[in-house]
C-alpha cells in the first residue's frame, strides 16, 4: 500500500511537472498558429508584443489558457487613423487536447478586459470592422483545410466601452462600464446562445439629437441558434433602459448579404413613469422621488430586408394616458399628459415615412400646451399640424427644474403649418411668438435680461419659399440696466430681402456669460445705432446704391481670444461711421496679441464680405505700431492654426484670404525671427492670398533696407516668394550669422571682415519654417564690397602656398562691383578684377547649397616673380617657347572642395592671354552647364505635369463612355422589355377572373 501511495504522489508529481512544461513546449506553436491566422484572414493591423503574450494550464484547467496584454486593431485604407479595439487584456480558453494533437486549435472561451471600442460605417457604408478576408480558394464544405477553430462555449466582456457610428444614417450609439457575458454550444449547428449585458451610462443618437442620453441598459437575452441556415430566433428575453422595460420576438434570417427582419417589440409594464424615464434630462438621482400616475402602451415592429439598397420596414404606437409627474420639492405638476403618436414606414423607403403625432396635450402647471402633426415623407415632406401653448415661465420652473436659472415672463405660441416642405418649397405657415416681460437669470452671472418683450411672426401663405415673411415687429431688453432695442423683417428664403435696424449698448461680457461660447472668450462693450435695407442678391452684384445703410458704432475695451486665435485681439477704442458703400474708422488703438496697434482708415464691400460667400473686404488703412511681433502670428505647418507665441518663428504667416486691402505701415519696431527691425515704412498690398510690397524701408544690423516684392500663401503648403533688395552697408559677419540665405549660398561671408552693398532681385519658395527652399532660388544683382578683409581663410592660405605668394594672405578688397546670380540655387560669382601689389586677379565661379566650391583663379604676375618649381609645371603646361621673353605671365588656378577643406590646383596659364578672358571663358561654362541642367529638369518637371494631367482626361473620358454605354444598354433592355410585354398583353387571350374563396385571417391586413 505504502508504494502504491508513493507512486500515486509522483504520478502527481509528474502531472503537474507535464502541466507546467506544455505553456513552454507549445507557446511557439500557439503564437505562430495565431500568427498565420490573423495574417490569412485578417485585413488590419493586429499590433502586439510578444513579450505581452502568456500561456498557463494551471488558470483555467483544462483549457490551456492564452493571455494577450496591450492588443490593439486599427484599420486599414479609409481607416487608417481609427482603432477599431484597443484591450488591455484578452484572454482565450484552448481546448488541451487540441492543442497537444496539432491539427486544429479550438476556441471555448474569450474573456476581454477593460476593451475600447469603436464601430464606424462610413456615408458609402463601408465598415471598420469588415476587416475578414474573404476566402477564396477554399470550398466552404472543406473543413479540413483550416487549422484553427473557433467553438466558442463561453464569453466574457468585463468593464467595456463601446461606440457605434454610422454616419450613413446617421445613427450612433455609446456605451460605457459595459459588461457583458455569453454562452453557446458553437459546435454544435442548433443551440440556445444566452447573453446578459449591462451598462452604467447608454446613450443613443440619431441625426445630432440624443433619444436617449445617459441611460442605464440591462439585458437578458435568449437566442435560439441555426447556424446551418443562419436563422436567429428571439426566445426570453428581458430588456430594460433606465425604468423602461420591453421585449423582443421574432427572428432574424441572414442566408447571405442580405438579412431578413420580422420582429416585434412591445412594453412589459404600463405605468406612465417607465416610459418618462427615458426622456432625456429627467432619469436623475431625484427621479426615483419623482410621483408619477398614468398609463402608457408602447409596441412596434422590423419586417423586411436589409442590404445595401433596401431598409426593412418599420414602426411604433405609443400612447399616454393621463400622465402625471411631480418633483418633491417643487409645487407644481405637470398634469393630464395624453399622447397618441404613431411612427410608420411599411417597406423602408424614406419616402413612406409616416409621423403621425395624433394628439398631444399636458398642463404645465395652469399653462397648456396642445399639439398635432403628420408628416409623410422626409426627403419632401408632406406637413399638416399646429401648436399652442401659453406658457408663464415662471411657473415651469416650479413644475420642472431649470437648474442655476431664473426664468420668468408669458410665452405664447400660436403655430399652424399645412403643405410640403422641399428644397423648392414649404408648407403654408402661419406662426405668432409673443413674449412679455421677460427675465432671465443665470447662476454664473447675476445680472438679469430684464424687461424682455418680442413680437414676431413667420408667415407664408402661398408654399413659395420667396414668399415667406419672418416679421420680428419689436424686441427690447436691458442687461444690467443697458438697453437694447430693434426690429428686423426678412422676406424670401432663396433670394432673401433684409430691412433691419438695432440701437443701443451690448456688454460682450455679461452677455457671453449668460450665453457661452465654447472656444472662445469675448468681452468688451459696444454702443450701435444700426440701420439696414436691401436685398442679398444687389449685395452679390456689388449694386451698393440699391441698398441703405448708415450708422455708428463705438467701441471700448474688446478683448477676443478663441482656440484659433490665442494671441488675441483688444481694441482699447475704436469709433466707426458707416454707410451702405463704406465704414469710416476715424481711430482704433489696440493690441493684437502683444503688438499694439493704432489704425484708421476705410473698409469698403463690408456687406459682400459679411453676407455673402467669396466676397472680398477692400478698403485702405493707415497702420502704426511702436513693437509688433511677427512671430505670435506664425500658423503651424501640420494644423495650419496659429503656433503658441514663441521665441523664434515656426511655422508659415498665412496671408488671409477674401482681403483686398493696402495698409501703409509705420513701425517703430518690428521682431521677426531673430532679427529687430526698425523704422519700418513703406506699403503693403493684400490680396488673394498675396501680400505685395511696395517701398519698404527698414534698418537692422547697422545698415539700411529698401525692399520690394511679393509674398504668396495661395499654396499654404508651398508659400512663393520674390524680392527687390537695395542694403546699403551691410557687415559681413552679422549677414552670415542673421540670415540663413547667406549661410547657405555665400558661406565666405562668415570669414570676411568690412561691410558690402547689394541690389539684388531673388525669387524662390519658402519651406514650412519660412526659410527658403535653396534648391528653388533664382536671381541676379550687383554686390558693391565696400571693404573686406581676407585673413586666415583657408582657400588664400592654399592660393599662397601653391604660388609662394605670401602678400596674398593680407588680402583686402575694397570698394569693388561683382555681378552675380543665383542659378538653381547655387550662386554665380562673374570674374571680378583685383589687385595686391604687383599680382593682377581676376576671380569667378560657382558654390552650391551642399558647401561645394568650384572656382577659378587667373593671377597675372611677373615673369620673374615665379618661382622654380611653378615654373617648370608652367612650362611643361604651356611650352617653354612661349615663356621666353615674357614680361609677364598668368597662372590659371582652379579651387575645387569646400571652404573649410579646398582643393587648389594649377590647371594651365598663358604669356600672352588677358587675364579676365580667360576666367570669363571658364565661368561661362560653368554657367551655361548650370542653366542646362535647371533647363531639363524644368522641361521634365512640365512633362510629368502633363502626363498626369492626360492621364486624369483619358480616365474621365472613359469613365464618361462607360457611363453613356451602360445607359444606352439598359435603355435597349428597358425598351425590349416593354416591346416583349406589349406584344404578350396584344397576343394573351382575355379571361374572366376567377373568384377567390374566403380564406381565415392572417394577421397582414
Amino acid at each position: 500500500m505504502k508504494k502504491v501511495v508513493i507512486g500515486f504522489f509522483i504520478f502527481l508529481a509528474l502531472l503537474f511537472a507535464a502541466a507546467a512544461l506544455v505553456p513552454f513546449l507549445f507557446k511557439d506553436k500557439i503564437k505562430e498558429a495565431l500568427d498565420k491566422q490573423i495574417a490569412k484572414n485578417i485585413n488590419a493591423e493586429v499590433t502586439y508584443k510578444t513579450e505581452d503574450v502568456s500561456l498557463s494550464v494551471f488558470r483555467d484547467f483544462p483549457n490551456v489558457s492564452l493571455s494577450v496584454a496591450n492588443l490593439t486593431i486599427a484599420g486599414k485604407d479609409s481607416f487608417a487613423t481609427d482603432t477599431l479595439a484597443r484591450i488591455p487584456a484578452f484572454q482565450m480558453g484552448l481546448d488541451l487536447m487540441s492543442v497537444i494533437r496539432g491539427d486544429e486549435l479550438k476556441v471555448n472561451s474569450v474573456t476581454l478586459d477593460k476593451p475600447v471600442i469603436h464601430l464606424i460605417v462610413l456615408k458609402s457604408g463601408k465598415a471598420n470592422w469588415d476587416i475578414f478576408i474573404p476566402d477564396t480558394t477554399v470550398a466552404e464544405t472543406d473543413t479540413a483545410a483550416s487549422d484553427f477553430k473557433m467553438a466558442i462555449k463561453e464569453w466574457d466582456v468585463n468593464n467595456g466601452t463601446l461606440f457605434y457610428d454610422d454616419l450613413s444614417i446617421p445613427f450612433g450609439l455609446a456605451g460605457y462600464n459595459v459588461n457583458h457575458t455569453g454562452s453557446g454550444d458553437f459546435e454544435k449547428s442548433v443551440f440556445d446562445m444566452t447573453s446578459q449585458t449591462t451598462a452604467d451610462r447608454f446613450t443613443m443618437t440619431y441625426g445630432g439629437a440624443n433619444y436617449i442620453e445617459n441611460a442605464k441598459l440591462n439585458a437578458d437575452v435568449t437566442m435560439a441558434m441555426d447556424l446551418e441556415k443562419y436563422l436567429y430566433t428571439f426566445k426570453d428575453n428581458n430588456i430594460r433602459i433606465n425604468e423602461f422595460p420591453f421585449q423582443f420576438a421574432g427572428s432574424i434570417l441572414m442566408p447571405e448579404e442580405d438579412i431578413d427582419l420580422d420582429l416585434t417589440f412591445k412594453a412589459t409594464e404600463t405605468d406612465f413613469r417607465n416610459v418618462l424615464s427615458v426622456v432625456p434630462g429627467m432619469y436623475t438621482e431625484k427621479f426615483k422621488d419623482i410621483k408619477t400616475e398614468g398609463k402608457l402602451s408602447f409596441d412596434g415592429y422590423v419586417k423586411g430586408r436589409f442590404n445595401d439598397t433596401s431598409m426593412p420596414g418599420y414602426g411604433t404606437e405609443l400612447k399616454v394616458i393621463n400622465g402625471m409627474f411631480k418633483y418633491p420639492d417643487l409645487p407644481q405638476a405637470a398634469r393630464n399628459i395624453n399622447l397618441d403618436m404613431r411612427l410608420d414606414n411599411k417597406d423602408g423607403n424614406n419616402e413612406s415615412m409616416v409621423v403621425d403625432v395624433r394628439k398631444l396635450h399636458l398642463d404645465l402647471g395652469k399653462n397648456p400646451v396642445d399639439a398635432r402633426v403628420l408628416v409623410k415623407g422626409l426627403e419632401i415632406m408632406q406637413v399638416d399640424g399646429n401648436v399652442k401653448a401659453n406658457l408663464d415661465l415662471d411657473e415651469i420652473t416650479k413644475v420642472f427644474p431649470v437648474e442655476g436659472m431664473t426664468l420668468r415672463g408669458l410665452l405664447k405660441v400660436d403655430a399652424d403649418a399645412k403643405g410640403t416642405y422641399s428644397k423648392t418649397s414649404m408648407p403654408v405657415v402661419d406662426a405668432d411668438l409673443r413674449l412679455t416681460n421677460g427675465y432671465v437669470k443665470s447662476k454664473d452671472f447675476p445680472a438679469p435680461i430684464q424687461n424682455l418683450n418680442m413680437v414676431a411672426n413667420v408667415l407664408n401663405k402661398t408654399g413659395n419659399t420667396d414668399d415667406t415673411r419672418i416679421n420680428v415687429e419689436r424686441f427690447n431688453m436691458t442687461l444690467d440696466g443697458e438697453p437694447l432695442s430693434g426690429r428686423a423683417l426678412i422676406t424670401g428664403i432663396d433670394k432673401p430681402a433684409f430691412d433691419f435696424d438695432i440701437k443701443g449698448i451690448l456688454d460682450l461680457t455679461k452677455l457671453t456669460k449668460i450665453f457661452p461660447q465654447e472656444g472662445m472668450t469675448v468681452s468688451g462693450r459696444i454702443n450701435a445705432n444700426v440701420a439696414a435695407k436691401g436685398k442679398m442678391s444687389d449685395v452679390e452684384a456689388e449694386k451698393y446704391n440699391n441698398i441703405r445703410a448708415n450708422g455708428t458704432m463705438a467701441i471700448s475695451n474688446l478683448n477676443f481670444v478663441s482656440t484659433d486665435m490665442p494671441q488675441g485681439i483688444k481694441v482699447n477704442k475704436a469709433d466707426a461711421v458707416f454707410n451702405n458703400e463704406r465704414i469710416e474708422i476715424k481711430s482704433l488703438s489696440g493690441y493684437l496679441g502683444k503688438s499694439d496697434v493704432q489704425a484708421n482708415g476705410s473698409i469698403s464691400n463690408y456687406l459682400g464680405y459679411a453676407l455673402a460667400d467669396n466676397q472680398s473686404l477692400r478698403g485702405t488703412f493707415n497702420l502704426s505700431s511702436n513693437n509688433f511681433n511677427v512671430n505670435e502670428w506664425m500658423v503651424d505647418e501640420n494644423t495650419g492654426k496659429p503656433t503658441t507665441a514663441t521665441a523664434e518663428a515656426e511655422g508659415v504667416v498665412e496671408v488671409p484670404a477674401n482681403l483686398d486691402l493696402t495698409l501703409n505701415v509705420n513701425a517703430r519696431q518690428v521682431l521677426y525671427d531673430n532679427l529687430k527691425l526698425s523704422n519700418v515704412n513703406g506699403k503693403v498690398k493684400v490680396k488673394d492670398k498675396v501680400a505685395r510690397l511696395d517701398g519698404i524701408t527698414f534698418s537692422t544690423l547697422g545698415a539700411t533696407f529698401a525692399t520690394s516684392g511679393s509674398y504668396n500663401t495661395q499654396n499654404l503648403q508651398h508659400p512663393l516668394f520674390d524680392m527687390k533688395l537695395d542694403v546699403k552697408n551691410l557687415n559681413f559677419k552679422e549677414a552670415f550669422n542673421a540670415f540663413n540665405t547667406i549661410k547657405a549660398i555665400a558661406p565666405i561671408a562668415g570669414l570676411l571682415d568690412g561691410t558690402f552693398s547689394t541690389k539684388f532681385n531673388f525669387n524662390g519658395e519658402l519651406g514650412q519654417d519660412m526659410v527658403p527652399i535653396f534648391k528653388t532660388l533664382d536671381g541676379s544683382g550687383i554686390i558693391q564690397v565696400l571693404r573686406a578683409a581676407v585673413r586666415d581663410v583657408k582657400i588664400i592660405d592654399k592660393i599662397s602656398a601653391l604660388t609662394h605668394f605670401d602678400e596674398l594672405k593680407h588680402l583686402v578688397v575694397e570698394n569693388r562691383y561683382i555681378d552675380a546670380q543665383i542659378i538653381d540655387g547655387s550662386l554665380v560669382i562673374k570674374p571680378f578684377d583685383m589687385e595686391v601689389g604687383n599680382i593682377k586677379m581676376t576671380v569667378g565661379g560657382t558654390n552650391n547649397i551642399n558647401g561645394n566650391i568650384d572656382y577659378v583663379t587667373a593671377l597675372n604676375v611677373p615673369a620673374g616673380k615665379v618661382g622654380k618649381e611653378l615654373n617648370s609645371r608652367l612650362a611643361s603646361l604651356i611650352g617653354n617657347e612661349q615663356l621666353k621673353g615674357s614680361e609677364r605671365v598668368t597662372l590659371n588656378l582652379n579651387i575645387g572642395g569646400t571652404l573649410a577643406d579646398p582643393r587648389v590646383g594649377l590647371a594651365g596659364g598663358s604669356a600672352k592671354g588677358q587675364v579676365k578672358d580667360l576666367a570669363k571663358s571658364i565661368v561661362d561654362n560653368k554657367v551655361n552647364a548650370a542653366k542646362l541642367q535647371l533647363e531639363q529638369r524644368r522641361q521634365q518637371m512640365e512633362d510629368s505635369v502633363k502626363n498626369e494631367l492626360n492621364r486624369k482626361r483619358l480616365e474621365a473620358e472613359q469613365k464618361a463612355k462607360a457611363e453613356l454605354d451602360k445607359k444606352r444598354l439598359d435603355a435597349e433592355q428597358q425598351l425590349k422589355q416593354k416591346a416583349t410585354k406589349g406584344l404578350n398583353d396584344l397576343l394573351k387571350p382575355r379571361t374572366k377572373p376567377v373568384a377567390k374563396p374566403d380564406t381565415a385571417t392572417t394577421g397582414n391586413n
